[in-house]
């Protein structure tokens, strides 16, 4: 018996074209729609249209759906295409592309797969992974008997006009005022007792007011949100009862993530999704919040070449991915997913540049964190500043306006490029991680087991805004020290609590027996391994004497992030002591494990006062918030030095004195701009044993200085008692802390 779903052939009525319409489905005032779809190598293409003909049937059962298909014209210019009427907004849609099927030469059209439109903007129904439906390998030749794919995949929607959105008003926060917070959108608010539970987990829960109020309270200016792009869970994690939970798995670059919609609108349809996301954005804009997305163009959810054939591969698959140019034809991967998508190719710059428009003119973002850029650079020779797509982000009227942040490697030959995106892109900086990590984690860690105690020069260099990265390259680019994304923990990795409890990764969660996530961690756990027990257990030794040290590590940290020179990021959930339980790549765990914990205890309350004083420091005083990098003497038209180093005496800083390798104390000067302007001074010290301090001379026009805050105090009010009268002039330090002094001019 035929177990395929009902088929209709329908003739399309002939319609003269002067040009090829957009790429993918769009209605028009007719009432039907323009079909546009690239398949260069295709000897044919089928618009289908799917209609569900029998609800009480299971959503994988093929008598649930009946199938009408309309032959397309073409190609031009690798394109199918034409105009089909009585389409309405709703209509379930896909593809099926005739031609060669030849895996050994990277041609792989099968008709027996319902394929998605790349430019699709909705989905309805999920992918049931049927090996013989979907793959390509040995259990499916691709021949006529193939099985068919419709009841199994998701199908593409047409998506009609959009009610008007209020104005478009954006925040356009200045990079050097920027505070981001790196967010998912699931795991923000799913935990969060403020916000209704219909609401939890979902876009509109994101603009909550109990969301709204705790990031306007932090200081955050941008939210960056982990990909809402449409997403799909690699087979095999499916098989182990997991899910893809970042979302770093692409299944289209138009359409949102229907998971993360209210119910209601999940139910409404992929029409109302869009609207709950854009709903989303002019909310979080009206409390001067901007949003940046993290976006994934460097792979799809399709995997190697023995995974699935679920859209590009079956549409274009030798256009769409970059191939090792051997025979048989192989995928090449500089991406570490199975597959990367070939930014050589003018058809894929084009489908990443339109998708990047679509969400910021359309939904309203302001911007976008590209993830592994560096293979969006990638011609022929390797990357280049001078690709096609980074000249088009530069110089696109639309695009160039944006906030635009590079992940700046891959995992391909030469993958490794911080520092080399053209202006006006800003990029993370690993290397500001890896020294604060290393200053306050990993040295002190070595010393107290009579270890090797490292230097200052890497860390004061990052403090600084790292010009040795962003303040020249091939060709100069000068972008300021605000280019530089500066980050303590990200989603991928520890938590800023987990860096404090952990000296080795604890994965077993994801199944792969603790092999995955890197072992690259420079984490300490101050002497004992994970955390601390609850009750009076945690005051009995030696959790006593380890936990202070654990949260004055924390605020360390913050410090660090939020007095330097350069953009910070803080991960959700860091500012109040969120764990994964020693867990550094918690990609697959949609669970409690990775959800943000807001039922906080004492001391998650301190942090969070702690992270909101820092955040608010930094706005208090433009010396903390460099547009230029540092020259260290004075500028034109300027008496002061804008930045001055000095030694625990109070001495400054001159070759000799960095040369000093096991040199663990530095004080930081950063005079206010102008006269009225505060200067501020910090004073780190990364050893284990208190010192005395002498603070520098105060500049010009100051009167005293007055210590603002001290990591030493667990929350920034500090402590009851004041400590004993000090010697003007001088301050005593205690090990592993950061004390911040201010004088007025």
């Amino acid at each position: 018996m035929d177990s395929r779903p009902k088929v209709t052939p329908l003739t399309r009525p002939t319609r003269t074209r002067s040009h090829v319409p957009p790429l993918g489905v769009r209605t028009t005032p007719d009432g039907g729609v323009d079909v546009a779809v690239l398949a260069s190598h295709a000897t044919g293409v089928d618009l289908c249209l799917v209609d569900v003909v029998d609800d009480a049937k299971d959503a994988h059962d093929p008598d649930r759906y009946a199938e009408r298909r309309v032959p397309l014209d073409g190609p031009t210019y690798g394109v199918w295409h034409g105009h089909v009427p009585d389409v309405a907004p709703g209509q379930r849609y896909g593809f099926r592309a005739h031609g060669p099927w030849d895996p050994a030469a990277g041609m792989r059209h099968n008709p027996a797969k319902l394929l998605l439109d790349p430019y699709a903007r909705g989905y309805r129904g999920d992918l049931a992974y049927v090996p013989a439906t979907l793959g390509g390998g040995a259990d499916d030749d691709g021949g006529p008997d193939a099985q068919d794919s419709l009841p199994f995949v998701p199908h593409a929607v047409v998506i009609g006009d959009l009610p008007d959105a209020p104005p478009l008003t954006r925040p356009r926060v200045p990079w050097a005022d920027t505070v981001v917070y790196e967010a998912h959108v699931r795991g923000l608010t799913l935990q969060h007792p403020d916000v209704p539970p219909e609401l939890r987990g979902t876009y509109a829960g994101l603009a909550h007011p109990a969301v709204i109020e705790h990031l306007t309270s932090l200081g955050v200016t941008t939210l960056e949100l982990l990909p809402i792009h449409a997403s799909a869970a690699e087979p095999w994690l499916a098989g182990r009862g997991l899910t893809n939970y970042w979302g770093y798995s692409t299944m289209g670059f138009f359409a949102p993530h229907a998971a993360y919609a209210t119910a209601a609108a999940r139910e409404a349809g992929p029409h109302a999704v869009l609207d709950e996301v854009r709903g989303m954005v002019h909310l979080l804009h009206a409390a001067g919040i901007e949003v940046i997305l993290d976006v994934v163009y460097n792979h799809t959810c399709e995997g190697g070449d023995d995974a699935l054939d679920l859209s590009w591969r079956g549409l274009d698959n030798t256009l769409y991915y970059l191939h090792d140019g051997g025979t048989p034809a192989a995928l090449a991967d500089v991406t570490g997913t199975g597959n990367t998508l070939d930014f050589r190719r003018w058809r894929v710059v084009q489908m990443a540049l339109d998708s990047l428009r679509y969400w910021a003119e359309v939904v309203g973002v302001d911007g976008y964190r590209f993830d592994l850029a560096v293979t969006l650079g990638r011609d022929h020779d390797g990357f280049t500043p001078d690709h096609p797509f980074l000249v088009g982000l530069q110089t696109d009227p639309v695009l160039s306006g944006l906030k635009l942040v590079a992940e700046p490697w891959d995992v391909g030959p030469g993958g490794w490029q911080t520092g080399r995106f053209p202006a006006p892109m800003a990029e993370w900086n690993d290397r500001f991680r890896n020294a604060a990590r290393s200053f306050w984690l990993e040295a002190p860690k070595a010393g107290s087991h009579s270890g090797p105690m490292h230097g200052l020069r890497e860390l004061t260099t990052r403090l600084a805004g790292s010009a040795d990265l962003f303040g020249h390259s091939d060709p100069p680019l000068m972008r300021g020290p605000v280019a530089s994304v500066n980050y303590v923990t990200a989603h991928d990795g520890f938590t800023l609590a987990d860096l404090v409890s952990f000296d080795h990764k604890h994965n077993e969660a994801n199944g792969e027996d603790n092999r995955d996530g890197t072992d690259d961690n420079r984490s300490w756990n101050h002497g004992v391994e994970g955390h601390a027990p609850q009750g009076d257990d945690a005051t009995t030794e030696p959790w006593s004497a380890v936990v202070p040290l654990r949260r004055r590590s924390q605020r360390n940290l913050l410090a660090t992030l939020l007095l330097a020179a350069g953009t910070p990021m803080i991960t959700a959930g860091d500012e109040m002591g969120r764990s994964q339980r020693g867990n550094n790549n918690a990609y697959a765990q949609d669970s409690e494990l990775s959800w943000v914990d807001w039922d906080l205890d004492v001391s998650g309350r301190e942090l969070l006062a702690t992270a909101r004083y820092l955040v608010g420091l930094r706005a208090e005083h433009a010396a903390l918030r460099a547009e230029s990098f540092f020259l260290g003497t004075p500028r034109p038209d300027e008496e002061l030095p804008d930045l001055l180093w000095y030694d625990e005496t109070g001495a400054e800083m001159d070759r000799a004195a960095w040369a000093v390798d096991g040199r663990r104390v530095i004080q930081m000067l950063r005079p206010g701009p102008d006269e009225t302007e505060a200067d501020v001074l910090c004073v780190l010290h990364g050893g284990l044993e208190d010192v005395e301090v002498t603070l520098p001379a105060l500049l010009d026009g100051a009167d005293t200085w007055e210590r603002v805050w001290s990591s030493t105090w667990d929350s920034p009010e500090g402590p009851e008692q004041a400590d004993e009268e000090e010697a003007p002039g001088h301050a005593l330090v205690e090990s592993l802390s950061v004390e911040v002094f201010v004088a007025r001019r």
